[in-house]
């Protein structure tokens, strides 16, 4: 399966990106700001749609919305294989992509260590700490150990395209 492309217009919803005029500008990926591109870029300089922004990669001058989307489909691959790989239950279009855009937030390696993954391939699963798979999923509602509106909020989305199918 690939992400489907109402999918890929709803992670970049819940993504968001930063522009000036039609060009996507660098922005803090924790607070969304701009980033002077006339310093050394911080830690998690991001592009676009949650591209974060390599070191042999030179986006001072901003990118275009194809460009943008051109990165975002590259980055999906990595979380679209974190969904192949660690999945192994037949999946409808919208839950595969609630769980790409899962992935693509938490990374591969988080995504395959949860609970989420545990609820998905094994209809007798339990834990305590999370009594079901929608517990299990908003769960992941911190950034720098701080609860996240804007993490609960993606949450709830991706919950309901996974449940409801409601992108």
């Amino acid at each position: 399966m690939k992400m489907s492309d109402v999918g890929i217009n709803m992670l970049k919803n819940l993504e968001g990106c930063v522009k000036n005029a039609d060009k996507h500008i660098i922005y803090d990926d924790q607070t969304g700001k701009p980033v002077n591109t006339n310093e050394p870029l911080p830690k998690g300089a991001t592009i676009g749609y949650g591209h974060l922004i390599k070191p042999n990669e030179d986006f001072r001058n901003g990118i275009l919305e194809s460009k943008a989307t051109e990165l975002l489909r590259a980055d999906i691959a990595n979380a679209e294989r974190a969904v192949k790989n660690n999945i192994f239950v037949p999946l409808k279009q919208n839950q595969y992509d609630a769980l790409v855009a899962l992935a693509y937030n938490i990374g591969a390696k988080n995504f395959a260590n949860s609970t989420v993954v545990k609820y998905i391939n094994n209809p007798n699963f339990h834990n305590s700490v999370y009594p079901n798979l929608e517990s299990a999923w908003k769960a992941w509602n911190r950034s720098q150990g701080e609860i996240s509106n804007g993490l609960i909020n993606r949450r709830r989305n991706e919950w309901n395209m996974y449940n409801r199918g409601i992108y």
